[in-house]
């Protein structure tokens, strides 16, 4: 009989006994009992079967026999139990991470210091107690030392929260030539920013878009206007339309033959508008009865321009004279203002109603201030600004600043102004680059939007006062003539020499800040209605 049998016997009889309670052996058992068997088959063949039980015993079974089963068996001897292969390491490599991975996310172990990430992560504030206080935590000296010696290993002993976990290749591999990235459209539009960066998301098309067939395109008239009670009025040739900003209707409010609308105001409270005529005449309408109340003379030319105070409208003519009218009596002539020696293109009274602000084809701006307890300007100017060189038809009161006007250049000048209205000084100039049609300030942020001409006929958002700019808002193909804000300062409408309005709602509120407002309601008739003939 040959020595495997023998063994193939022996090891039978061992599984038959029942000693083994357990599953598979494992892997390092294994390993030995192949290693004894191995050196005994070899050295001894005719070694007996009870050897080679003690030595499956010894290393397989759970027996509390403690004989060596072969002395030999410990040594290093060719030919004998195979054991664990040392790898050399080879000198041409390195642990650094291979470039050409496809997963650019894989860490660099050349540049990582694993050592110092463990730390970083593990790391606790451990309070530092007086030795013997009562109720305090003691740190562990080991702890202590072991944290002294990773921050002393940092480089220079620096802050550990500027040091990285983990370091990555330092460039992503570029994709190839006939990649399309379809979310390129997604991550290149302007997306929202957060309140503390001082940005936020404006939508770059207009909500709406309203046909305006033969709008006058004229830089020194005022043809549009929006109302406290959400109407919209604005001069088509010879007609005057209102549209309904609440239900989009829209009618017709007078159709005249041979003249035309050049200037639109609404009062500031109730339903009365004024329009200048191309004939010098100012007109009072009711909007509701549909009916012209009244019709006030006095300039010898066009009236390109009205501002209205309680009960006083002022109108500017191309005669360069400004009538401050009182629409309760019969003589409805306050006073004359005369400070312009060419067309007065823009009127507009501070939000405290302390100045009237006049700009003129002569390159002036004007500052009217009040009469003393009364709702018209002086006839003397507080200041008379210079410093524009085209015709001044934009001008801007500041909301929360009642004493800072802007004011905004024609082509020749194309700047747009700041003034302190108290001391007569210019705060600011900035250069557009383009003709400066209008100018609003924002109710809702601090920024002010300017209507542009040639050559890109945008809107453009300020961050006011650092006059860095916003956003531009293109689309309409011609110059923008006018600009009107919604009553809620929300929308606002520009009006386009390309026969178009356009409604952009560029100053929505933040919904995080802003609170609950009502509903917009319409407000009282005024209380001059019934004394206006």
């Amino acid at each position: 009989m040959s020595q495997f049998s023998h063994i193939n016997d022996i090891q039978n009889l061992m599984i038959m006994d029942g000693d083994l309670k357990r599953g598979q052996a494992p892997r390092w058992m294994k390993k030995a009992e192949a290693s004894s068997l191995s050196s005994s088959v070899l050295n001894n063949t005719s070694m007996n079967t009870s050897k080679l039980s003690v030595s499956y015993n010894q290393f397989g079974a759970n027996t509390n026999s403690s004989k060596t089963p072969n002395k030999n068996s410990g040594k290093k001897t060719p030919g004998k139990s195979p054991s664990r292969k040392t790898i050399t390491p080879n000198k041409n490599n390195t642990n650094k991470t291979p470039s050409g991975a496809g997963d650019r996310f894989i860490p660099n172990r050349a540049t990582t210091n694993f050592e110092l990430g463990h730390y970083m992560v593990k790391q606790e504030q451990v309070e530092q107690a007086e030795e013997g206080a009562e109720g305090q935590i003691k740190t562990s000296p080991t702890k202590t030392e072991h944290q002294k010696l990773l921050t002393e290993t940092v480089q220079g002993g620096g802050d550990l929260k500027n040091k990285r976990i983990l370091s990555y290749q330092n460039k992503a591999p570029a994709a190839p030539d006939t990649h399309t990235n379809p979310l390129k459209v997604v991550y290149s539009i302007r997306t929202p920013a957060s309140g503390k960066s001082g940005t936020r998301y404006i939508p770059t098309a207009p909500e709406r878009i309203l046909d305006a067939p033969d709008i006058i395109n004229d830089y020194y008239l005022n043809l549009m206007d929006w109302s406290s009670t959400n109407l919209v009025t604005v001069a088509l040739g010879n007609s005057v339309y209102l549209w309904n900003a609440t239900t989009g209707n829209i009618d017709i409010l007078f159709e005249n033959e041979g003249d035309h609308a050049c200037s639109l105001s609404w009062i500031t409270e109730g339903n009365i508008l004024a329009v200048g005529t191309n004939a010098g005449t100012v007109e009072l309408w009711d909007v509701h009865q549909m009916k012209r109340l009244r019709v006030m003379d006095g300039h010898v030319s066009r009236v390109g321009s009205l501002a209205w105070n309680s009960y006083c409208i002022s109108s500017g003519s191309r005669d360069g004279k400004i009538i401050s009218h009182d629409v309760r009596q019969r003589e409805h002539i306050i006073n004359t203002l005369n400070g312009h020696t060419q067309e007065v293109c823009g009127l507009k009274w501070s939000t405290d109603f302390r100045y009237l602000a006049s700009g003129g084809n002569d390159n002036l701006v004007n500052i009217w201030p009040v009469v003393s307890g009364g709702v018209h300007a002086n006839n003397t100017p507080l200041y008379t600004l210079n410093e524009h060189q085209a015709a001044v038809r934009a001008l801007a009161w500041c909301p929360w600043q009642p004493n800072i006007l802007a004011t905004g250049g024609g082509t020749a000048d194309r700047c747009i102004k700041f003034w302190n209205v108290s001391n007569g000084i210019c705060l600011n100039s900035v250069d557009t680059k383009s003709q400066v049609c209008s100018l609003l300030f924002a109710k809702n942020h601090k920024e002010l939007i300017s209507a542009h001409g040639y050559a890109n006929n945008q809107l453009t958002i300020w961050k006011y006062p650092s006059m860095i700019k916003q956003i531009d808002l293109t689309g309409h193909t011609a110059r923008v003539l006018q600009l009107a804000m919604s009553p809620d300062g929300r929308t606002v409408m520009s009006a386009g020499a390309d026969e178009t309005l356009r409604l952009w709602n560029c100053f929505q509120v933040d919904p995080n800040t802003a609170k609950k407002k009502e509903p917009l309601t319409r407000e009282k008739p005024s209380v001059f209605k019934q004394s206006i003939r």
